[in-house]
């Protein structure tokens, strides 16, 4: 199984970035999907969630600025990010509830 982040990368605040995962390995269309966030010195924060018939639930941090979706056909997850704040700095990781991936690094300025 392979859950491959991208898109990260330094953004002003008030900015947008979107993130994408490729998964392979997996029958992604059955898979609820995570997007978690590593800060520095900060636990782990779910950050939004994605059930295999689309259907979207997002921490309180996220709610209004993040919008999580998939594409089953090409096995993709994406994460756009608008309004960005300094605390939304972090290492950006898709997940499954069994599979971890390697994450994308998301450094907002102000």
């Amino acid at each position: 199984v392979q859950l491959q982040a991208s898109g990260g990368g330094l953004v002003q605040a008030g900015g947008s970035l979107r993130l994408s995962c490729k998964a392979s390995g997996i029958n992604f269309r059955l898979y609820t999907m995570h997007w978690y966030r590593q800060a520095p010195g900060k636990q782990r924060e779910l950050v939004a969630t994605i059930t295999g018939d689309g259907s979207a639930h997002y921490a309180d941090s996220a709610k209004g600025r993040f919008t999580i979706s998939r594409d089953n056909v090409r096995r993709r997850l994406s994460l756009q990010m608008d309004s960005v704040k300094s605390e939304d700095t972090g290492v950006y990781h898709c997940a499954t509830n069994n599979h971890w991936g390697q994450g994308t690094l998301v450094t907002v300025s102000s």
